[in-house]
């Protein structure tokens, strides 16, 4: 599956500076559906170089940070539970940064 990945607010600074990421995501577990949980996990272990806990806490974001799921607020579709779709455009944005 190929989705956009878009970090914004200081977190591309976690992905050596690289603000989008258009990506490949093989299904987990055989299944023929992917769920923000499981991008946010492949996230974690495939895109971010330094320090994960800035943009996780447990198996979800931290809190202030946005989400945006082709640009509706995660927490309208479902939060971890949002069914991605090939294509989709996904971004992370950190409200909690310096000014």
């Amino acid at each position: 599956m190929q989705l956009t990945l878009e970090f914004g607010g200081g977190l591309e600074l976690l992905c050596d500076s690289i603000k989008i990421h258009k990506v490949n995501i093989n299904f987990p577990n055989e299944s023929d559906i992917l769920t923000v949980k499981d991008l946010l996990s492949w996230v974690r272990t495939n895109l971010i170089k330094e320090r994960p806990e800035m943009f996780m806490k447990g198996d979800t974001v931290r809190p202030g940070v946005l989400v945006l799921v082709n640009d509706c607020d995660w927490e309208l579709s479902g939060q971890l539970d949002t069914t991605l779709e090939d294509k989709d455009v996904v971004v992370f944005i950190s409200t909690l940064h310096g000014g």
